[in-house]
């Protein structure tokens, strides 16, 4: 049988059910002076969405803080109650070989902030809340702009990178889900992820990357996993000044091979904009378009689906990149000319949602190169032997939601958000969801 081939648009006539994850604290933290990493731009992408009116398409959803309990899944004890310890005011009282063993503090680009543990449970308790709902198919596709921090390892942080959602979120597909696909189109390679699952078959990790002299230094092509997981990790190594014809020809030849030889059962998609053109820390040309046909045509397969963030360091066009991807995921058209919103002003001077390529910039990724990594891939997955199964078992329970978390602390007194049928609440009016002085809960 060939590659299996994505339906039209026109064929997916069963609307794909999305489901969204957003806190209202999110956007509150701050790194940092001079640190590239601005979870700002997760507020500017709620009110972009919220001016698009594209929150009614969706069902909204503020998830549970995740658990110290919940972390440590994948990260190793000592290292969660490190974290979940440590303040801005303690921070003298720890020692600097602690520190230093995990990759935190002074001299590192993972700084110690208010809040920081906090801002992790929130991030990590999107994506986790995403993986329940797809596991027992209340929704076909959720969304978590603050998750893809695919940097964070077992016992360490790296890349701004403090807790790693993807891999707990994957854990979480994988009582249910016998086959888990991870794509990572972030600048960056997606090396705590691929590392995490690096010598088992049950996940396969795909990353299209910046490779050589470029953070964190890992996903060359010959990186294909071991053990178990040989052949399951999947790294496409580019250069500098990738534009979206070039980008979309190989993402979509791959990854057709992928979908053909691997069969997924769920996919996990991180979408770091810091890819696009003019990013503050990247070096790549993509537009919008580019960068976000990766999204549409992995939403073609129909196949549950967890779609995340991570890196983006010129935040007015993160906003517009997670913004427009929304709607790719929602089938619903957007204009060009950005509505006013409560961040208007950073869309200037142009005030246009799509992103013009730099054309001053050389695509250094030459014909013979891309065809070399292509074919290689290919190659690679051609060596696997059929989609892996997996032996019945009895399923975990659940990681608590957000109704186990907080079901048994309601007043039965006071007045609820009223709830969707898979629990999200029902948001029926911008204003509900806006904080500070348009903030209607504070009346």
């Amino acid at each position: 049988a060939g590659a299996p081939q994505p339906p039209s648009l026109a064929e997916m006539s069963a609307k794909q059910r999305v489901s969204y994850f957003y806190s209202g604290e999110v956007g509150h933290f701050y790194y940092g002076p001079g640190h590239p990493m601005k979870p700002h731009r997760l507020k500017m992408t709620h009110h972009l969405l919220l001016a698009y009116g594209l929150y009614r398409k969706m069902d909204v959803y503020r998830p549970h803080p995740a658990t110290a309990q919940e972390m440590t899944r994948f990260h190793s004890d000592d290292y969660v109650d490190f974290l979940s310890r440590l303040t801005p005011e303690n921070l003298k009282t720890f020692k600097s070989e602690q520190l230093q063993k995990f990759n935190i503090g002074a001299f590192t680009d993972c700084p110690v902030f208010d809040g920081l543990f906090e801002f992790n449970q929130i991030c990590t308790g999107c994506s986790l809340d995403g993986a329940v709902k797809l596991n027992h198919g209340v929704t076909d596709i959720a969304v978590n702009w603050s998750g893809g921090l695919h940097h964070a390892k077992k016992s360490e942080a790296s890349g701004f990178c403090y807790i790693n959602d993807i891999v707990l979120a994957i854990l979480e597909l994988l009582k249910y889900h016998p086959r888990v696909l991870y794509v990572d189109i972030d600048i960056h390679h997606g090396d705590g992820v691929e590392e995490a699952f690096y010598c088992t078959d049950r996940v396969m990790t795909v990353s299209f990357h910046k490779f050589g002299e470029f953070f964190p230094g890992t996903g060359d092509i010959k990186d294909t996993g071991a053990k178990e997981g040989k052949y399951y990790s999947v790294n496409c190594p580019l250069q500098e000044g990738m534009d979206d014809d070039t980008f979309i020809d190989i993402f979509k030849r791959i990854m057709s091979k992928v979908m053909e030889v691997y069969c997924p059962t769920a996919i996990v998609l991180q979408c770091g904009a810091d890819s696009l053109t003019g990013d503050r820390l990247g070096c790549f040309n993509l537009t919008l378009r580019g960068h976000g046909a990766c999204v549409e045509f992995m939403k073609r397969f129909n196949i549950p689906m967890l779609v995340l963030g991570g890196g983006g360091y010129t935040i007015r066009n993160v906003s517009r990149c997670w913004t427009y991807e929304t709607s790719l995921l929602l089938g619903a058209d957007i204009g060009q000319e950005i509505p006013y919103n409560d961040y208007f002003e950073y869309y200037g001077p142009d005030f246009m949602l799509h992103l013009t390529p730099n054309a001053q910039m050389e695509n250094l990724n030459g014909r013979d190169h891309l065809e070399f990594c292509v074919n290689t891939v290919l190659q690679q997955l051609n060596t696997l032997q059929g989609a892996p199964s997996v032996q019945l078992q009895e399923i975990p329970p659940d990681l608590k939601t957000h109704d186990d978390v907080f079901g048994d602390m309601l007043d039965p007194d006071q007045r609820h958000p009223a709830r969707t049928d898979g629990g999200g609440e029902k948001a029926q009016d911008a204003r509900e969801l806006y904080d500070g002085d348009k903030d209607q809960d504070e009346a």
